[in-house]
């Protein structure tokens, strides 16, 4: 009897932007599209990890990406941006605070 009540498996949390953190990062956004500086986004969100990546053109690699890993929470910050390169433009515990890198910084890309 109890054989067609079995239960499925709970999926996998995943970790993802929350509605009060994507505002601020589609602001920033939209401030690149204006500019010229970008054209298109994508989101990803796994296990350890939620990205989102702004493009200068559709079919590169991203420019900027904006990362929030909870695991660091409580040691750098679970928000950082990177670079095309892969470099750390700003890491921080405060979104607001670490995508102030766009405000301060003129971007331009070098070929």
């Amino acid at each position: 009897m109890t054989d067609s009540f079995h239960r499925k498996p709970a999926p996998d949390q995943v970790v993802a932007f929350q509605r009060a953190e994507m505002q601020p990062i589609l602001d920033v956004y939209g401030r690149l599209v204006i500019a010229g500086e970008a054209r298109d986004y994508a989101i990803g969100m796994e296990r350890d990890l939620a990205t989102f990546a702004i493009f200068r053109r559709h079919a590169e690699s991203p420019t900027w990406r904006i990362e929030k890993e909870p695991a660091l929470a409580n040691r750098q910050g679970q928000y950082a941006v990177y670079g095309s390169a892969g470099q750390v433009l700003r890491r921080g515990r405060e979104l607001k605070q670490v995508l102030r890198v766009f405000e301060t910084r003129k971007f331009s890309i070098v070929r």
